[in-house]
């Protein structure tokens, strides 16, 4: 494991051009590998989960081609999709793994799907289930919650499903299944959850009936090969918001940030908090919307933050907590139970880890409290194997009165490669 010493900061200065859009970068990867016709990707995140996206396909019989972040898929429609004779490892990625499995779950072949120990600890049963229902034979432990999950695909027919959560990883393996599958399928989330997957499936040629969280599609849609262009992650970017706002003397500008409405939720909380913001130069490309995002040194307040705005900056909590235990008052985050079944359970991971610095900080069943402002101490801390654990210390370190040791900070690599050579361009 590799550990990084981050040393307190005077102050970050600069622009830097954030790293695709994750969540993107996946779909683009997989709809391309079922669209006919070619398909090129501008802006691909080539960090491990994406990559680990684009070796399962290849191993399913897709030509695709990588060069830093520029990728050619080369998609013969579904039929072109044939049997791995080897099993498909989606390593650290829950994305790769859950959308995959609404594209197996239609495929008249057998596949195996197995990942690394956290993966082995994240719940599939909110995928697996409902494509069951929809006539797939899944297997795996716990009857098919936990990889390695097996899967033989086959007919299978639409559904209307009323999903528990709201998740987009859930919402899209059963839209994807739903497009070979017979009839109409319809999914109602409890609240609208980041909609990637519908936009690039219009840009792909596909017709959905949309209405606030319920989403439709026909089955026999054909997909068309695109040219995609993919914005830079706002979930990376809001490390370097966050930093900008409570580093002193600060004034950071990202480029080319995506800015999907259903994304933002990490904007609407440094706002309501008073933060210094400005989004300048936005356009649409592809069905997404990117701007250019400056943040400067700001004095801010501690808010609420639950409700419908969970789903939309739920990657984002771990610096979001970051950025709370230097507001004046209390910060309150709950509805966000699903940090519990993260890369780990994120509520007790940020407290454990955001105490040992001095942070004034409390778990609860569904969030935290964090009461602030507090001056953060040096120490040693760890990422567990989190990226965006490794990350929120990392900027707890620019403001901290002495160094932070951060352990496992390879974890990093999955998401924003190039996190410690942006953090030092800005310094």
């Amino acid at each position: 494991m590799t550990k990084k010493i981050v040393s307190p900061v005077n102050s970050l200065k600069g622009e830097i051009k954030i790293p695709g859009d994750k969540s993107i970068s996946h779909r683009a990867v997989m709809f391309g590998a079922i669209a006919d016709g070619k398909t090129t990707i501008e802006g691909f995140l080539p960090g491990e989960d994406c990559l680990s996206t684009i070796s399962c396909f290849q191993k399913l019989g897709v030509q695709i081609e990588q060069n830093g972040d520029q990728v050619t898929v080369y998609g013969n429609g579904w039929d072109g999709l044939k049997e791995a004779t080897d099993i498909l490892d989606v390593g650290n990625s829950g994305t790769t793994t859950r959308l995959m499995m609404g594209i197996l779950a239609t495929r008249p072949f057998h596949s195996v799907v197995i990942g690394d120990a956290s993966i082995a600890k994240r719940p599939m049963a909110r995928v697996t289930v409902p494509l069951k229902e929809m006539g797939a034979k899944i297997d795996g432990r716990g009857e098919g919650n936990y990889t390695p999950l097996a899967v033989r695909g086959g007919m299978t027919k639409g559904i209307t499903y009323n999903s528990p959560v709201a998740s987009a990883q859930v919402k899209s393996a059963i839209l994807l299944a739903g497009l070979q599958s017979e009839g109409v399928t319809t999914v109602t989330e409890p609240h609208k959850s980041r909609d990637h997957t519908e936009r690039m499936l219009k840009a792909f040629g596909v017709e959905l009936e949309e209405n606030e969280t319920t989403v439709s599609v026909r089955g026999g849609q054909v997909l068309k090969g695109q040219k995609v262009v993919v914005p830079g992650d706002i979930s990376s970017a809001a490390f370097f918001l966050v930093a900008g706002a409570i580093v002193p003397n600060s004034e950071v500008k990202m480029l080319n940030v995506g800015v999907n409405e259903t994304r933002i939720g990490i904007i609407d909380v440094l706002t309501q908090m008073g933060a210094k913001l400005t989004i300048s130069n936005e356009r649409v490309i592809n069905e997404e919307k990117m701007a250019d995002l400056t943040i400067c040194t700001s004095s801010l307040k501690g808010i609420e933050i639950g409700g419908e705005i969970i789903p939309r900056l739920i990657d984002e909590i771990p610096v979001i907590a970051v950025l709370a235990t230097q507001a004046n008052g209390t910060t309150v985050i709950k509805d966000a139970e699903e940090l519990k079944v993260k890369e780990t359970n994120r509520i007790d991971t940020v407290v454990g880890q955001l105490k040992k610095l001095g942070a004034n900080i409390e778990a609860t069943e569904d969030g935290m409290i964090i009461h602030g402002p507090t001056q953060l101490t040096g120490g040693n801390v760890d990422s567990f194997g989190d990226h965006r654990i490794g990350m929120a210390m990392a900027i707890a370190g620019c403001i901290a009165n002495g160094k932070i040791e951060i352990e496992d900070v390879e974890a990093i690599d999955v998401s924003y490669p190039t996190f410690f050579q942006h953090l030092q361009k800005l310094v």
